[in-house]
């Protein structure tokens, strides 16, 4: 037992050992806390940094191949239209793309998290944009019965997962 003095210092009872000091005290999980809530902020800085880099490059990207396909076809328009016309066609879509994706990425910065949405409309754009430049008039590329079919299917199966991911959103909604 101990008791307090005037000075507020304890005095030990006789044959009670006084408690002897400690170790310092490891950092409390107040303060550790606080040190991953650091990191975290850092890295969901650093995270958006990134996001917004790759944003702008890819907006640079698709308008260069925008510009690019537009120059190109009216060089091509000299001679048959229908020559130029299947270049312009996959330089538009694949800048569709290049947009989709910057969509995805602000999406992801205002919520910071991956929406599937504008990745399945990605996939869907670029099996579409396939399947366009292969069967526009005047194109150099062919493909397959097979390989148009597994094309073909790979649209509806994105049709499908579009649906899907848009019906399970407005269940969680």
């Amino acid at each position: 037992m101990t008791a307090m003095s005037a000075d507020d210092h304890p005095l030990t009872a006789p044959g009670i050992a006084a408690p002897e000091a400690s170790a310092p005290a490891p950092p409390s999980r107040l303060q550790a806390s606080a040190a991953v809530q650091r990191s975290i902020w850092f890295l969901e800085h650093m995270q958006d940094v990134v996001a917004i880099t790759v944003g702008l490059i890819l907006i640079a990207l698709a308008a260069v191949l925008l510009v690019s396909g537009i120059v190109d076809f009216a060089d091509g328009a000299d001679g048959k239209i229908a020559a130029a016309a299947p270049l312009l066609l996959d330089r538009v879509l694949l800048v569709l793309i290049l947009v989709e994706i910057v969509h995805t990425v602000v999406l992801s910065l205002r919520a910071h998290r991956l929406v599937a949405q504008p990745f399945i409309v990605v996939g869907l754009i670029a099996v579409i944009r396939r399947i366009l430049v292969v069967l526009t008039p005047g194109s150099r590329t062919s493909l397959s019965a097979p390989e148009l079919a597994l094309l073909i299917g790979m649209v509806a199966v994105f049709v499908a997962g579009l649906i899907a991911v848009s019906a399970f959103e407005q269940d969680e909604r």
